[in-house]
């Protein structure tokens, strides 16, 4: 199966050494570049990632597959419309998995691991979950719809693709109409924020149009201070990777009913019990 996002590490990591030299070459105090310790613990994130999804994408591609042949019509692969209709609908479905991923908690706990970073580079993007099963249930409606599981695929892995290169402060806001409708360098900025104003918002892969659309859209204004609003503090993968399902573990442990046990599982990051 052709994986394309393995075949992009070369120009992930020639674009990587770029950007850090620019930063060398050219510095921006207003810029927080390149931090040694930071951008290992990124590489190593995604490369546990990479080595996870070898096996975890065949399950995929099972679940997939018999979605398809349950599909009540098979689209076409040579047909143009098709391709268009399936790159509209895996980015709304990539929409409302990042926004689920950052309002229920148990699905933030595999998200959460992306956000770790208080640096915002190339690197960055690199850093991802050891732990993507939760999203198979949002791009699984794609094969029932009838698109062929190694479309649904392709196109997941050419909207990862395009994200890559919003991760990065080095390009400010592009021509207007491009940020309407595209996500954008200065869109991601926000997203990536823990200012106040910043939080839960522009969550849209390689449209904007969504965020537009359900009211989640946030402009870059004031500057950007990336992480969590209580960061880890930690480099050690192992540890950025568990962090929130360990403290899921802690706060179910000392709930006092049922009723907690769900918040704390599947409400909002930063919910608490009344009192």
């Amino acid at each position: 199966m052709f994986d394309l996002i393995a075949h992009a590490i070369p120009v992930f990591v020639l674009c990587l050494v770029l950007e850090a030299v620019s930063f060398a070459v050219l510095p921006n105090d207003d810029e927080r570049g390149y931090e040694l310790r930071d951008t290992r613990t990124s590489l190593t994130m995604g490369i546990g990632n990479v080595i996870i999804n070898i096996g975890w994408k065949l399950a995929v591609l099972a679940v997939f597959s018999g979605a398809y042949l349950l599909a009540p019509v098979h689209l076409p692969a040579s047909s143009p419309l098709t391709w268009i209709a399936l790159f509209v609908a895996d980015d709304f479905a990539y929409y409302w998995y990042h926004r689920t991923h950052h309002t229920i908690r148990v699905f933030w706990a595999s998200h959460v691991v992306h956000h770790s970073s208080q640096h915002y580079n190339l690197s960055t993007a690199l850093r991802q979950t050891w732990t993507p099963f939760t999203a198979v249930p949002f791009w699984v409606l794609l094969a029932f719809a009838g698109f062929a599981p190694w479309m649904i695929l392709l196109q997941q892995s050419i909207s990862l693709l395009y994200q890559f290169f919003i991760h990065t402060e080095r390009v400010g806001k592009l021509w207007r109409p491009v940020e309407f409708v595209f996500n954008t360098p200065s869109h991601h900025r926000v997203h990536h924020g823990s200012n106040d104003q910043y939080l839960d918002t522009n969550y849209g892969g390689i449209l904007i149009v969504w965020d537009r659309l359900f009211g989640t859209f946030q402009p870059e204004g004031e500057r950007v201070a990336y992480g969590l609003t209580k960061n880890i503090e930690t480099f050690n993968p192992v540890r950025v990777a568990t962090h929130e399902y360990v403290a899921i573990w802690r706060d179910i442990r000392a709930a006092r009913n049922w009723r907690a046990v769900w918040g704390h599982l599947f409400r909002g990051p930063g919910w608490q019990p009344a009192g």
